[in-house]
């Protein structure tokens, strides 16, 4: 008891005083107690949704499909009828008449004319300007899904290259390891008379390589992230994880298929047939001056020398309507029409010829995708068992240069071959895994996600 001494009041306000403002801080910013919490891990589809939410071409598409619906309502009112109406107010020089029929002609007159009008002939011209409006909305929806497939591909690609640099990073990290160890190993050795000095320059030449070396795959990783996140909409440093995707699919169809596959479902196609359609609408269009135009017409008149419109001295006729049928046409206009079929033949002629280049175009994609996916699955093949024999290689050479049994050379060597073949291997797996993204998309199904690839 008399050891024990009761603690200063100053001290005891002191230790309140600090717990208080701890509990304060952790009231105010409780995201220290969170720091700890795993970040969030990108899975591929969820980085293929999250880059169709962002995307802005996408978005763009979406409202010129939305033009393209308000278009094709616009040319369907143009078979109805339309109504108007005519107020007018006419204020003459004089007032006129005679002794017989009195004032014949007022000082003030208002008129207000009813009258609809209804196309009955036109040459055909409303119809294929809705025909046209129709395509025209076809052709934005395949462009909508068209940038949809291409924003799918673009997350595939974005995703497996983003994998690929890390791993690429990490083989370059690991070679500064290996080689920093080796440097002190032959410093020691060289400090101790066992080997020669330019041993020791030979690692540490080397080093400086592989140190330069891992800085180029740091910015190229630091590039690629800041594509993914560009592609995401997000900040442009903003942390990025990935799920690594390790194993794969083989690709066991063959280039028949993947051409037979293409020509069904590139839309592409679809919306070359549609290019291909609206110039034919179009030519029918630039004929339609070769008919008169016929409409009905009707008009509903009341006069007044008053606004309220009730008649009075000199109009003669208060209320009357008539109806008419109205034929046009412009026989003559030296070759204009003429001249406008001409050059919508030789536009339908270009589509046509677009067509053919389309399905071109789309054959060489394929068949470059399918030769790039069959030499990267080969090539994963090929390196992957070459992968374990480099590894062994590289301890056994670090073990017999410690053993004094080998050189400094052999050492740099197997580690330079280890770098190598690893490097080879990652990059054969995430470039199939592209090239076969790649494929999916050249054969028209971008979005779609085998097991082993996703």
């Amino acid at each position: 008891m008399g050891l024990y001494k009761r603690p200063d009041t100053k001290i005891k306000n002191y230790l309140l005083y600090i717990f208080f403002i701890m509990i304060g801080y952790l009231a105010v910013f409780p995201w220290f107690s969170e720091a700890g919490e795993p970040a969030e891990i990108f899975t591929l589809q969820q980085t293929i949704e999250d880059a169709i939410k962002a995307n802005i071409g996408l978005k763009s598409s979406q409202e010129e499909i939305k033009a393209a619906v308000s278009t094709k309502k616009y040319q369907r009112t143009n078979f109805f009828p339309t109504l108007s109406a005519t107020y007018q107010y006419k204020h003459n020089y004089e007032e006129r008449s005679n002794k017989y029929f009195g004032i014949t002609t007022p000082r003030n007159e208002y008129t207000l004319v009813t009258s609809f009008n209804q196309p009955l002939f036109t040459g055909f011209s409303l119809l294929n300007q809705y025909k046209i409006a129709i395509a025209g909305l076809n052709a934005a929806k395949i462009n909508e899904k068209l940038i949809r497939q291409a924003v799918v591909f673009e997350a595939k690609k974005v995703y497996f290259s983003l994998l690929k640099a890390q791993k690429l990073m990490g083989i370059s990290s690991e070679a500064v390891t290996q080689l920093e160890a080796h440097e002190r190993v032959a410093k020691n050795f060289y400090e101790v008379g066992m080997t020669p000095l330019n041993d020791l320059l030979k690692a540490q030449v080397e080093l400086a390589n592989v140190r330069q070396d891992l800085i180029i795959a740091q910015n190229n990783l630091e590039i690629i992230k800041s594509n993914f996140n560009l592609l995401l909409r997000r900040h442009i440093n903003a942390t990025i994880e990935l799920q690594d995707i390790l194993d794969y699919t083989s690709f066991k169809k063959g280039i028949d298929y993947c051409l037979e596959t293409a020509m069904q479902n590139r839309l592409e196609k679809k919306a070359a047939d549609l290019e291909t359609e609206i110039s034919e609408k179009e030519l029918k269009l630039s004929k339609k001056d070769y008919y008169p135009s016929i409409s009905l017409q009707g008009n509903y008149y009341n006069r007044g020398t008053e606004a309220d419109l009730n008649g009075d001295n000199g109009i003669s006729d208060p209320d009357s309507w008539d109806v008419l049928a109205v034929a046009t046409w412009n026989f003559w206009e030296w070759g204009k029409t003429g001249y406008g079929v001409k050059e919508k033949m030789s536009r339908l002629a270009q589509k046509q010829y677009h067509k053919t280049e389309i399905s071109d175009n789309i054959r060489l994609e394929v068949k470059q995708a399918y030769l790039k996916t069959n030499e990267a699955e080969k090539n994963i093949i090929t390196v992957k068992k070459a992968v374990e024999q480099a590894k062994e290689n590289f301890r056994i050479s670090e073990e017999r240069y410690k053993e004094q049994m080998a050189t400094s050379t052999d050492v740099l060597d197997a580690q330079t071959l280890l770098s190598r073949t690893m490097t080879n291997y990652y990059s054969a797996l995430y470039d199939f895994k592209i090239s076969k993204a790649y494929l999916y998309w050249a054969m028209g199904q971008a979005e779609k996600i085998e097991t082993g690839i996703q």
